[in-house]
């Protein structure tokens, strides 16, 4: 469905779509049936110029207009909506996807409310605008249902999320849960793309009709072939396309008619490539669009699905993985591969796998969306290069990871491509920062390699999460144990001392041993019941949330019998996180038990993935937080300034200005008045009182400290006579300098705003002052920043212990701290023309806090990714 503003040129499409509606139908919408020239005066309402008063969508498929959307003004900020469905189309959603995009547009416009007079007999319309979002209101008046649907409201964003995952399920079925597959371009000669996927599919036991396209055979590899995809004898729902790129998209059409819902491109040629490819690239994509049929790359390895009512191996991967619960999703072939032979060699069972190639259609939000209630799928892994709305990524994968551990590689952690940044604030905002704070808030495990990624699948996918972050060691290697116990320590895992009654115990069960507190070390000679008996003791104490059993082989010991001993004392924990770690036996097997304890053949690699293990399970264990009611703020104040600005150019804005913008949302801000000329400026410190800090007051000076822009502690009219000219003198001609009364506080803040086009905005927050860059201790996390998010980030910073009393100073205010982060986090979501913000320093004290310096960058915020509705990649 393609959903985009009426066009004048709509109207013979708008006149057909009620022309060919029966006389209930348009009764339901006008209350009467309408003659032709009321008719022909909807159309042209309908088709005017949008404003912000009137709007009108219309909703295509395949070209063809089949339902339309509008609002008109009717009170202040609220306007009166209308909403029409072709009767052939009605029950699958199109209303209900109409109407979400036109409460977006009514609140992008300044509406506050949509209101719909509808008649009682029109159910189905009274269910859309219901089930909309809770707030929607519907009461009975004079024979009518009085509609009122709020465009903005919270509870709106769960239900959407809803409908978006049933949309994007039915929508991916005919790719990961297919009834019939054909394979275009499955030549005979073996060792071709085509040839080789129409065999993996073959010999994996794909169970529903398999059939090759192929004008030139009877059969191959086996398989029946057919000249093409219309000759089939039977439907398809996917179709696996491995001929040369310019062929793909008339075959794209092609299955279509064979009823076909996805499509594997395996060729590549596309978008990866020149210009030529990127035309051809848009042209399939239009295709496939027009035919209602969801792409899988190109130029992608294919997918996978490891069900055993399917066994759809649809691609050239080399090896098969067991089936499991992780499902990855890979935008390289080659990561791909590696992933796939990983958990074939570990036993790392897979449910799933998707080759997304160049993404034209098919993207990672899809897949999360699927797998949501995937209910084969335990875990998610994703090896990322770029993002496509990264703003969406955020909302699907925060709900995802409160179900399912979801862990992710993403490449390019180099500073190459930096957007440029004038600002403390944006300079340290690298886009691999904008990643780390995505994933940090949305609970995502981020691994810094493929391997460590791996190693952490392996755990999650099978293991139950820990408790806590207690690691008990239990080996029989001593050097082994400390550097376990080393790495757990260094990755903020406890290694805590065992109880008395613990160490007796262990003392009774392994005599003999080199070591009875944490990390137990049992000696090279450990008996297999010693071993395993110690193990027990362990894991029934309580005082341990995770267990690593570190196994060294040696002439004189019996790994094997070790193992087979341990088998059933940690089967019978399934409650217990466990990991093993087994050096010098080659050949054993990469699980223990039937519970499938991963093992590894490094301490550091097991720890690793524990660690991750541990800390996703404490974000899993922690509140959602909330977006706390702020006082105090006026919203229409702020806009109008920005709106101001913009108009004047944008860019770095005058004090005035930005402070008028901050002040509008409570933020507190120093006292300043802008001096043109020396004189002023004596006046005004006088009225202050001494001592003042005089400013440059040129809104393009960033770095005013390291120009002489500034001059602290002024204590007499004859000091800020003498230090206007060199202030004023950084900055350009005209702008005059700042005057503010000296202030002080217990510990120097900073924090501030960075807009990114895609992400949307972060906020910082850090040590302010001249520690700003020399420390670099910031935190950054994206909005719509919740209370739980600014408690977080003052405390994750390492100077946090100077806001709370360090070495018998006064604590700061921290909740004044908090209360500060979720003002600029509410400014920098509700004006994302805020592209940058800088208030350095804050002061922090135990009465509250005040910035002391601000600077604040303007620019236009248009085309970017919207996080809520649904909506299709770009072709």
């Amino acid at each position: 469905m393609h959903l985009r503003p009426v066009d004048p040129d709509d109207a013979p499409a708008l006149s057909a779509l009620y022309g060919r509606s029966s006389a209930d139908d348009l009764r339901m919408r006008f209350f009467a049936v309408p003659a032709g020239a009321a008719l022909q005066a909807e159309v042209r309402r309908l088709c005017r110029a949008p404003t912000d008063g009137h709007q009108a969508i219309v909703a295509e498929l395949a070209g063809r207009i089949v339902g339309v959307a509008s609002y008109e003004p009717c009170a202040a900020r609220r306007a009166q909506f209308a909403v029409f469905v072709d009767d052939s189309q009605r029950g699958r959603g199109i209303g209900t996807l109409l109407l979400e995009h036109l409460t977006d547009t009514a609140r992008r416009c300044g509406i506050t409310h949509l209101i719909g007079e509808v008649l009682p007999g029109n159910t189905a319309m009274l269910h859309v605008a219901r089930d909309l979002t809770t707030g929607t209101r519907a009461v009975l008046h004079e024979g009518l249902f009085d509609v009122a649907v709020p465009t903005e409201n919270e509870t709106a964003q769960p239900a959407i999320a809803d409908r978006e995952r049933h949309a994007e399920r039915a929508s991916l079925r005919p790719l990961l849960r297919p009834t019939a597959v054909a394979v275009v371009g499955a030549g005979r000669t073996p060792g071709s793309t085509g040839h080789e996927t129409l065999r993996a599919l073959r010999e994996y036991g794909f169970t529903g009709p398999l059939y090759a396209v192929n004008p030139h055979a009877g059969t191959v590899a086996g398989v029946a072939a057919y000249p093409s995809l219309t000759t089939l004898p039977g439907p398809v729902d996917l179709v696996v396309i491995a001929v040369p790129a310019p062929a793909v998209a008339s075959v794209v059409a092609d299955a279509a008619v064979a009823g076909a819902g996805a499509a594997v491109i395996l060729s590549a040629g596309f978008g990866e490539s020149d210009g030529p490819g990127r035309d051809r690239q848009a042209e399939l994509v239009r295709v496939a669009r027009e035919h209602g049929i969801r792409l899988v790359g190109p130029n992608c390895l294919g997918v996978l699905n490891t069900a055993p009512d399917i066994r759809l191996n649809a691609g050239f991967t080399p090896v098969v993985p067991p089936p499991g619960g992780l499902a990855v999703a890979s935008q390289s072939g080659a990561v791909g591969i590696a992933v796939i032979e990983h958990a074939a060699r570990t036993r790392c069972g897979l449910s799933a796998f998707v080759s997304l190639g160049n993404k034209a259609d098919v993207s990672g939000n899809d897949l999360l969306a699927y797998w949501f209630d995937d209910p084969a799928t335990t875990a998610v892994a994703l090896y990322l290069e770029s993002f496509g709305n990264p703003r969406k990524f955020s909302r699907l994968v925060r709900a995802l990871a409160r179900r399912k551990p979801v862990l992710a590689v993403k490449s390019g952690r180099s500073t190459a491509g930096q957007r440029a940044g004038a600002s403390h604030t944006a300079a340290a905002a690298v886009p691999d920062v904008t990643v780390d704070a995505l994933f940090a808030q949305a609970g995502v495990v981020r691994a810094d390699s493929l391997g460590e990624l791996l190693d952490t699948a392996r755990l999650l996918t099978d293991q139950p999460l820990p408790t806590g972050d207690r690691l008990a060691v239990v080996g029989n290697a001593g050097g082994l144990n400390i550097l376990a116990a080393d790495a757990a320590e260094a990755g903020n895992l406890r290694v805590p001392a065992l109880s008395e009654t613990l160490r007796q115990r262990l003392t009774q069960v392994a005599p003999g041993a080199a070591g009875y507190d944490n990390p137990v070390d049992l000696g090279a000679g450990a008996t297999p019941l010693a071993f395993a008996e110690a193990v027990r003791a362990v894991a029934t104490s309580g005082e341990a949330d995770a267990l690593l059993l570190v196994l060294i082989a040696t002439r004189a010991n019996d790994v094997p019998a070790i193992l087979t001993a341990l088998t059933p004392v940690v089967d019978a924990h399934p409650a217990l996180t466990v990991a093993a770690v087994v050096v010098g036996a080659p050949g054993t097997a990469p699980t223990l038990g039937q519970r499938r304890v991963p093992v590894f053949d490094l301490p550091e690699r097991a720890v690793r993935a524990l660690r991750h293990a541990a800390r996703y399970a404490a974000w899993r264990r922690e509140p959602l937080g909330g977006w706390p009611a702020l006082s105090g703020l006026d919203t229409d104040a702020a806009q109008a300034c920005v709106t101001e600005g913009l108009a004047a150019g944008g860019g770095w804005q005058p004090y005035e200005r930005a402070a008028r913008i901050l002040t509008a949302y409570g933020i507190p801000l120093s006292p300043a008045v802008t001096a043109p000329d020396a004189g002023t400026a004596v006046a005004v410190a006088e009225r202050f009182g001494y001592p003042v800090a005089l400013k440059c007051a040129d809104p393009d000076l960033v770095h005013k400290s390291d120009t002489g822009g500034v001059q602290l502690a002024l204590t007499d009219a004859e000091q800020v006579r003498g230090a206007f000219a060199g202030v004023t003198a950084a900055g350009r001609p005209g702008h005059g300098a700042l005057v503010q009364p000296m202030l002080s506080g217990e510990v120097e803040l900073s924090c501030g705003i960075v807009h990114d086009p895609l992400f949307g905005s972060l906020v910082m927050a850090g040590l302010g002052g001249v520690h700003t860059d020399v420390l670099g201790d910031r935190v950054f996390r994206l909005v719509p920043l919740t209370d739980l998010d600014a408690r977080r980030m003052w405390r994750s910073l390492r100077g946090a212990p100077l806001l709370t009393g360090y070495r018998g100073r006064p604590a700061v205010d921290t909740i004044a701290v908090e209360d500060l982060l979720l003002r600029v986090g509410r400014l920098a979501e509700d004006l994302p023309a805020v592209a940058e913000l800088d208030l350095n320093p804050v002061l922090a004290g135990s009465t509250g806090v005040v910035a002391v310096d601000m600077k604040l960058c303007l620019r236009a915020a248009t085309g970017e990714p919207d996080p809520i509705l649904r909506d299709l990649r770009r072709p």
